[in-house]
């Protein structure tokens, strides 16, 4: 027969040793973000960027090998785990932007062959936002053609900062979060306020732009009404919106120059008449 084995009364009671308490209190060394499921990446085109940001969310660059062949070929490799994982690549298109633009490309493929989860391609600078139309026969919209090699290399999203024009979020088949530099710059504008203060849009197609930031830092706005010469050469007919007090010759050239300077990287027909000796700051046209 089977016997039943029960506890007695007579067993040890184990006790159980605890720490001695003391007053001092351990300090925790700050550690990194590590979040497996977070990532960001970038290629050679702004790294700087990337690691401020890295710095700001308290995170570590994700690593990546970027290189290029002896005849120019791009070659990218993800030296880290990313399956499963939310990817940020940080990538503007600036000079040179056919390299750069590869780079991207490149990247987001190699992320997704290795099993990303979503995959966003953060360009503060989107290239080739200006060719969006057919201005001339037989001529592409490159823009189109940037939008639809970016969802073939396997982008989910897109983050832009400032598009030519906010029409182009039509060209992808993305979700695009389209962001505006305005609020900084016009945060930096109000504190230095500046007496005489001109906000200038170098076209016709950025004056909804310049007025809105004109009306935020409470400025004078002025239009450049422009022709293109030639690729990258603009000739300047009229300065729209300038004052009785302000119309010289001196002052509209300042103008135009920074505007197209700034910002539309074209140089402007005036022959050899300059400015006078003065010196214009591309962001800035003071009375």
């Amino acid at each position: 027969m089977a016997t039943l084995v029960t506890p007695t009364d007579k067993a040890e009671k184990v006790e159980k040793k605890s720490p001695p308490v003391t007053d001092e209190k351990t300090e925790r060394k700050p550690r990194p973000r590590v979040d497996e499921k977070f990532k960001i990446f970038c290629g050679t085109a702004n790294p700087q960027l990337a690691d401020e940001v890295c710095q700001f969310l308290g995170m570590q660059r994700g690593q990546a090998q970027v290189t290029r062949f002896a005849d120019g070929e791009a070659y990218v490799q993800i030296q880290e785990n990313v399956r499963g994982a939310d990817v940020f690549v940080m990538q503007p298109t600036c000079h040179p932007v056919d390299g750069h633009l590869m780079e991207l490309l490149l990247m987001i493929d190699a992320l997704k062959r290795a099993s990303a989860r979503r995959i966003t391609a953060v360009m503060p600078y989107f290239g080739y936002a200006r060719q969006d139309r057919k201005d001339k026969p037989r001529s592409p919209i490159s823009s189109k053609l940037v939008a639809d090699l970016l969802t073939t290399a396997g982008a989910h999203r897109a983050l832009i900062v400032d598009l030519h024009t906010p029409q182009l979020q039509g060209f992808f088949n993305i979700p695009v979060d389209h962001l505006f530099a305005s609020p900084v710059l016009v945060d930096h504008f109000r504190k230095l306020n500046l007496p005489n203060l001109t906000v200038v849009s170098p076209d016709a197609g950025g004056v909804e732009r310049a007025r809105f930031f004109a009306k935020k830092v409470d400025a004078a706005l002025a239009i450049v009404d422009k022709r293109r010469v030639e690729m990258n050469v603009a000739e300047v007919m009229h300065v729209i919106g300038i004052d009785g007090q302000r119309r010289d010759r001196g002052l509209r050239l300042r103008l135009a120059r920074g505007a197209f300077g700034a910002g539309g990287g074209e140089h402007s027909e005036f022959g050899d008449q300059g400015s006078g000796g003065h010196e214009h700051d591309p962001a800035q046209c003071r009375g």
